[in-house]
């Protein structure tokens, strides 16, 4: 009997002498967790016709978890496209002229090619004519007769060239002249694919796209509400790391510095107290009046400077939960 007394004294001394250590422990500063948040709102105009993730839900980046009714956008994407290709219709095709020409310059061309055969064949001709000339064997008019000939010829093939020249000019003013009428044509067209372009950008925002992972904290709207541009859809945030947000005097801005490891304390049903190590990521150049909710190592200073602690969260961390800071 007497031994199981002391027992249970001894369990009371040692819990005891537990809480004494918790109760005495000498925090620098105190805090309570949040995360960087963020709030997804809607780019388009319409009626929320799918939404079904629950708050609580680990949502991945890029991940489609919502869709709101895109018939208005998509009814406007094709008209715009009808649009579009009526103008294409307009436009004029230089290739029928052009093919009318280049058939008259080969024409030409063909005219050529039979006038320098010509040529060459009189040419020979009056070389054998000039040596019977001399030889007194064909008459001096039958020379004069072919010279004749052969200006003639020479300068049809000067007309059959410059006949070429101009067609070849012709071809290039027709293409200049079509290109500035379906220039008139595509400026109404440029216009009318921005338009559509914008039809389709709305197309692709009508499906809810979640922008980061993270955990969806909190829902907004339902299935079946009609949402503007602007509209707050869902809040969400990044619980793998938080950041306890804490208060310290000037006279400690000296014992912190940008990633510096610190202690983290929280409570724990089990064991009292659990640890973590943090990492400082924020220290405000600017001092505030200390809030009223928080406590500081001097809580009778009046001006405070703000901190963020960044930890990783072992899934026990909740928002809002309050944390105890211990610098090294």
């Amino acid at each position: 009997m007497k031994s199981y007394y002391n027992l249970l004294v001894l369990i009371a001394l040692t819990g005891l002498i537990q809480s004494c250590n918790h109760n005495g422990l000498q925090k620098d500063a105190s805090g309570v967790f949040e995360s960087e948040e963020i709030i997804v709102s809607s780019e388009v105009i319409g009626k929320v016709i799918d939404f079904k993730v629950e708050e609580g839900s680990l949502l991945e980046k890029d991940s489609i978890v919502g869709k709101i009714d895109p018939i208005q956008y998509e009814l406007q994407s094709e008209q715009i496209a009808s649009s579009i290709k009526a103008v294409d219709s307009k436009t004029v095709s230089a290739v029928p002229q052009v093919q009318i020409l280049q058939a008259q310059m080969e024409s030409q061309n063909e005219q050529i090619k039979v006038l320098q055969l010509q040529l060459k064949n009189a040419l020979y001709e009056k070389i054998r004519v000039e040596k019977m000339v001399k030889a007194d064997a064909a008459p001096v008019k039958q020379l004069d007769d072919l010279n004749s000939q052969i200006a003639i010829l020479e300068q049809q093939i000067k007309t059959a060239q410059s006949q070429i020249a101009l067609i070849k000019q012709q071809i290039q003013s027709q293409r200049e002249l079509i290109q500035i009428q379906n220039r008139a044509i595509t400026s109404e067209k440029e216009p009318l694919e921005k338009r559509k372009a914008m039809a389709d950008d709305y197309l692709k925002k009508a499906l809810i796209k979640n922008p980061r992972t993270g955990t969806l904290l909190t829902k907004y709207i339902h299935e079946g509400e009609i949402v503007t541009i602007g509209k707050a859809i869902y809040k969400l945030a990044n619980l793998d790391e938080l950041y306890l947000r804490a208060y310290i005097t000037g006279s400690q801005l000296t014992q912190l510095k940008i990633n510096q490891q610190v202690k983290i304390f929280v409570d724990d049903a089990t064991t009292g107290i659990k640890e973590y190590t943090g990492i400082v990521s924020f220290i405000s150049d600017k001092a505030e009046f200390t809030p009223k909710t928080i406590q500081t190592k001097d809580e009778r200073a009046n001006l405070v400077y703000a901190v963020k602690i960044r930890v990783k969260n072992d899934g026990y961390l909740k928002l809002g939960m309050y944390g105890e800071v211990k610098f090294n």
